[in-house]
């Protein structure tokens, strides 16, 4: 048995974070490329939107139940006790802009828990939600907040243009990943400009990709699938055609049928030089620390997407890594840059559409009635 196996999870220090030179330069950077993709967008649109993440395919509640009997190295910030909080989930795709679903990307998953007692991290104190922001890949795009830049600057160049010219891409980038994969290769930027594998997105294992605080260690976050309903459909291709919005209509089906599960698992750091917290691009190999259930979110059979209705409650949330308890605090320059950006987007999304958003202190608080949608 490797020695990998025997390692200790790293404990946590302020002093294990190092940032750049020229991290503040990068942020404006950062924030300037989101400003544009959202002005582009708000102008096409007539409404602001996220600045990524835009479309969403499902809204729905759920509640998590942390498990008994943790080690004491996973039971940790919210999982150091059993206890059960109210959940809200958003899956979404990667661009800033609103696409058909046959422009294939990355998926992501937002989680926002409710109820959550505990030091609360800087710009945080007065909420009690804690949310965890995951994307289905192991590891980020990029390794610093200087390379997140130039691939958003790729992203903000591409906003607004031809969709018939993404459609085309896209397809020939997912011909070109498959390819790769054959081989062994995995490329992040080819996924990220459409070339990602059109799967269904409640099949996949969505991970927050850099690292957070996990009380007195380090860790990375996933959420996987584990009721059966969910894990059938692992492999399973998407019909795109004609259907722009295919992901959010198969999601739907699959939702209000019956409940679904998902494992909240914790994978800890048990060595900085190979699980480095300021290279967000490294995979952390899971046989020298393996991902441990902490935690089942289980959301009941319902409607994923209810028109008129779910926009409004998308309108009315904002999702953050920096929403939440200090024992999980996000961790490395990615997650530093994240804080700002969140921000500036969240406040750009209520100026323009003249509704400030605020923090959901519960599930109460989220629009029960929507707008009539042609």
């Amino acid at each position: 048995m490797s020695d990998d196996l025997h390692r200790s999870p790293v404990a946590f220090t302020p002093n294990i974070e190092v940032r750049a030179d020229d991290e503040a330069e990068t942020i404006q950077g950062l924030n300037e490329q989101l400003r544009l993709i959202q002005e582009t967008t708000a102008k096409d649109y007539g409404t602001a939107v996220r600045g990524v993440h835009a479309k969403g395919h499902a809204i729905v509640k759920g509640k998590l139940e942390v498990l008994a009997g943790l080690a004491p190295s996973f039971a940790q910030g919210l999982f150091s006790a059993p206890g059960s909080y109210d959940a809200l989930l958003r899956f979404s795709t990667l661009p800033g802009d609103i696409l058909e679903d046959s422009i294939s990307v990355p998926r992501g998953l937002a989680v926002k828990l409710f109820g959550v007692p505990g030091d609360r991290l800087p710009g945080s104190e007065a909420d009690t939600t804690q949310d965890f922001i995951l994307v289905n890949g192991p590891a980020f795009a990029a390794p610093t907040p200087k390379a997140f830049l130039a691939n958003l600057k790729m992203l903000a160049k591409t906003t607004d243009t031809g969709e018939g010219l993404k459609k085309g891409l896209s397809a020939v980038l997912q011909t070109v990943d498959a390819a790769l994969e054959t081989v062994g290769i995995q490329s992040p930027t080819i996924q990220t400009l459409g070339g990602a594998p059109n799967t269904h997105p409640l099949s996949e294992t969505y991970y927050t990709q850099v690292p957070l605080r996990h009380g007195s260690y380090i860790a990375k976050i996933s959420v996987a699938p584990v009721s059966p309903n969910l894990t059938e459909l692992t492999g399973i291709k998407v019909d795109t055609s004609g259907r722009p919005d295919a992901l959010r209509e198969d999601m739907g089906r699959e939702l209000i049928e019956q409940d679904s599960v998902w494992e909240l698992r914790v994978q800890l750091c048990t060595d900085l030089d190979k699980m480095p917290v300021e290279d967000s691009s490294v995979v952390w190999d899971e046989e020298a620390s393996p991902y441990v259930a902490v935690a089942r979110l289980t959301v009941p059979a319902q409607l994923g997407w209810q028109h008129g209705l779910s926009e409004q409650q998308e309108k009315a949330v904002s999702f953050s890594p920096w929403h939440g308890l200090a024992a999980h605090q996000p961790i490395g320059g990615v997650n530093r840059a994240r804080k700002p950006t969140y921000e500036m987007s969240t406040q750009f999304r209520g100026q323009h559409n003249g509704c400030p958003v605020h923090e959901l202190r519960s599930l109460a608080e989220l629009p029960t009635q929507g707008m009539t949608i042609d």
